[in-house]
């Protein structure tokens, strides 16, 4: 079996991540000061052969991944089952200081989130390839699903924009956090974050989901109160009846992305103000935050 001399690979795994996010000077906002672009992150465990997996297949569409799908498309001459699989995912917060310029915005992101959204991408998409490239050179086959030239947008008949992987639905499968009103995904540090995850052939115990419901986290499934990011959506793309991602991503497209060229002075992506000013910016939320978010 790959790796067998690794005595905790969750262990090491777990520190290879947040070492590298720490410690390593790609994690910055590409500004003149070089400030920092993501917090420490946290991270996660699923079992390849979890049974979430084919039910995103059977809701999304047929052309979503499966753990061991787009393994076999990565490494098609290797034999391995689903259960020999484990899917990685990892949280990389917003910093305090990029949430309280968003914070502040009611029309058009920060330049730090902008800077969070276009650059920091670019330091998640690194720390893709750092836990594949250190994962392999302990002979353990991994791909991050994200960099394969087979990873597409697609369009889905029951949820419209999707993709042949998803991010957040991996760090749901790995007991990281629950869906909100928004769509954000709702994690022990909120849902001012990025998300990342690798599919590797080497068996860990999968982290415990502290949930049973996909809206567990959010309030207004849970309680019936809050709904703070319907306000807080300039695009008018949040309703209590869910978000609208056509007029979410029209909105980004025609306003946002022209606005952070012309303001910030670069090629720039990503609004997030549903994010931040609200009740799960940062933790999971209580009735009580609701209340200090009023």
């Amino acid at each position: 079996m790959p790796n067998s001399n690794l005595k905790d690979p969750a262990e090491w795994i777990t520190t290879l991540i947040k070492d590298f996010m720490d410690h390593s000077p790609e994690n910055h906002l590409q500004d003149p000061d070089k400030k920092r672009a993501f917090d420490t992150p946290l991270v996660g465990f699923a079992a390849g052969d979890d049974p979430l997996f084919e039910a995103y297949k059977a809701h999304v569409g047929p052309f979503h991944w499966t753990p061991l799908e787009i393994f076999y498309q990565t490494f098609p001459d290797i034999e391995v089952t689903p259960a020999e699989l484990t899917i990685i995912s990892w949280i990389l917060p917003q910093t305090r200081a990029t949430k309280a310029d968003n914070r502040r915005q009611t029309q058009y992101p920060a330049e730090s989130w902008s800077r969070a959204r276009t650059f920091g991408e670019e330091v998640n998409v690194k720390l893709r390839r750092h836990v594949e490239n250190s994962l392999k050179n302990e002979s353990i086959n991994t791909v991050a699903p994200m960099l394969s030239p087979d990873w597409e947008r697609r369009m889905s008949d029951q949820h419209g924009y999707a993709s042949t992987w998803s991010e957040r639905h991996a760090a749901y499968a790995c007991g990281l956090g629950t869906f909100g009103l928004s769509d954000g995904f709702i994690t022990a540090v909120g849902k001012a974050m990025r998300v990342g995850s690798v599919v590797a052939q080497i068996r860990i115990d999968p982290t415990p989901r502290p949930y049973s419901d996909h809206h567990a986290n959010c309030l207004f499934f849970t309680q019936g109160i809050c709904g703070k990011c319907i306000s807080r959506c300039p695009a008018e793309a949040i309703t209590e009846a869910g978000h609208d991602k056509v007029k979410c991503k029209t909105y980004m497209r025609q306003e946002v992305t022209p606005y952070i060229k012309a303001q910030y002075g670069f090629e720039g992506k990503g609004c997030g103000l549903c994010q931040t000013k609200v009740p799960c910016e940062s933790k999971i939320p209580t009735q009580k935050d609701v209340e200090v978010n009023r």
